[in-house]
């Protein structure tokens, strides 16, 4: 077979098995994203992967530039780069983007084992406090109708004025 044969192959089995899937969006024929863990997840991160004209017998090129991934430090980007090229390698010359996904999602943990946390947006200033910011929005003036405003006037005008 050739690669663009293969390709499509793949991309179809691509589709059936991650169809209704959250984590899985095909940007393009041969570009996808994949996210390892729930959007909850400290420990999620997005795989960004596309396939040269020459996939499967060539590496597909795999990213983690996408801006989810920003709370991950670069030496774990690099050590989860590091361990998908060793599958990469491992499936090169045969269909492997179910095999990098389910690898990736098994191995989270140990992927992401040295990735700490974000830190909080709220800040505490003493024991108990918690400091919050002030919101800008105006509290809205109750609107009175022509009617309640005469009648507001009709009580309060002099008699001897009407």
């Amino acid at each position: 077979m050739t690669a663009n044969e293969d390709q499509e192959m793949e991309l179809e089995a691509l589709r059936s098995i991650y169809e209704g899937d959250e984590g899985f969006k095909e940007i393009s024929p041969g570009s996808f994203q994949f996210r390892i863990g729930d959007l909850e997840d400290t420990k999620a991160f997005i795989l960004d992967i596309t396939w040269p004209e020459t996939y499967p017998d060539t590496p597909p090129n795999i990213s983690l530039d996408a801006f989810f991934n920003n709370q991950i430090s670069a030496e774990t980007k690099q050590l989860i780069l590091s361990r998908l090229q060793q599958q990469v390698d491992a499936h090169l010359g045969t269909a492997m983007m179910y095999t990098l996904f389910e690898w990736a999602k098994e191995h989270q943990d140990t992927l992401m084992e040295s990735c700490k946390p974000a830190a909080p947006a709220v800040t505490l200033t003493s024991t108990n406090e918690l400091t919050s910011v002030p919101t800008s929005k105006k509290e809205k003036k109750e609107q009175l109708t022509k009617a309640q405003k005469r009648k507001i006037i009709s009580r309060t005008v002099a008699p001897c004025f009407r």
